[in-house]
């Protein structure tokens, strides 16, 4: 006779995805396990915003205040660890870690994504305190200051266009020769925005906050509010490794329920979306575990014997 899993669902990833979704679950009466090692993507960001009843807390503060109310049901259980490999199938799965191994029915990727920081020095000290991802997230408390963007192409040309509604003073910094259009060109100068083709030599900064732009010409430019778009990477590579189907932009496909390719493992959060932003990795969470839930629910109800 197989050997039951300890727990009904083992989610890999303990920040807002994974905490919203080991809340619902636990709520839904299921034994969960959730298995984190504390780096999430906005580790040094020193406040999060546009977070209803949370606007304004520290993304670290918000994090201990929801592993705090998750783990005040009995049947949740968090362990400080990485997950190292995941074997197994639906309902039999196995992940291990450095602190043992774990079974579970079912099992969600709640893991984020790790963003790659460009080769400019003073870069990765300011991301997520005065370089920006998210004029959403962080562009109220910069409004109205002279603002740079570092883009490029569509994405920097889109990102210019819609900083117009915080800033006036804005200039695009391409970091080398310009990939826009000719149209694109002349429709950002005619709203004002500046336009900067030099290679960036540094950032010069002091504890995140930058104070100037350096360029490879010697040029300077003095600014204290930089956004960027920079490139990222799933943070777990274990979806890919058992099968997980990965999108052309990288990331991991779902339906909609957010089961992943691969039957009885899940997804939820940044790693199968561009929002970055935590509120909806919370709705992402909930949602993710209402529909394992109902999974659950169905298994059991198919596994019943007849007559009980």
């Amino acid at each position: 006779m197989p050997v039951q899993p300890e727990y009904e669902v083992i989610i890999i990833g303990g920040s807002y995805a994974g905490l919203s979704a080991a809340l619902s679950l636990a709520r839904a009466r299921r034994n969960v396990l959730v298995i984190d090692s504390g780096k999430p993507c906005n580790a040094q960001t020193p406040q999060a915003h546009n977070f209803i009843t949370n606007d304004g807390a520290s993304p670290a503060a918000i994090i201990a205040k929801a592993k705090q109310e998750v783990l005040a049901y009995p049947t949740v259980r968090h362990v400080d660890a990485t997950a190292t490999a995941v074997t197994g199938l639906n309902e039999e799965f196995v992940v291990e870690t450095a602190s043992g191994s774990f079974m579970a029915r079912k099992i969600l990727f709640a893991t984020g994504l790790k963003d790659i920081m460009p080769p400019i020095p003073g870069f990765s000290e300011c991301w997520g305190i005065s370089i920006l991802h998210c004029p959403y997230c962080h562009g109220y408390e910069v409004s109205g200051r002279p603002t740079a963007l570092l883009g490029d192409e569509e994405g920097g040309y889109n990102m210019a266009l819609a900083l117009l509604n915080w800033t006036e003073d804005l200039v695009l910094l391409t970091n080398g020769d310009c990939l826009l259009s000719g149209e694109q060109k002349d429709d950002l100068s005619r709203h004002g925005v500046k336009l900067i083709e030099e290679k960036i030599s540094s950032i010069t900064q002091g504890g995140g906050q930058m104070s100037a732009v350096q360029f490879a010409n010697g040029d300077e430019l003095s600014i204290n509010v930089l956004y960027a778009r920079i490139p990222n990477e799933q943070h777990c590579n274990i979806p890919a490794q058992i099968g997980c189907r990965i999108d052309k932009k990288g990331y991991i496909v779902t339906d909609a329920e957010l089961q992943t390719t691969v039957a009885g493992v899940y997804a939820a959060g940044d790693n199968v979306t561009a929002g970055r932003n935590l509120t909806l990795a919370v709705a992402d969470g909930n949602k993710v575990a209402i529909c394992m839930n109902n999974a659950l629910i169905g298994e059991q109800i198919r596994e019943q014997p007849a007559g009980n």
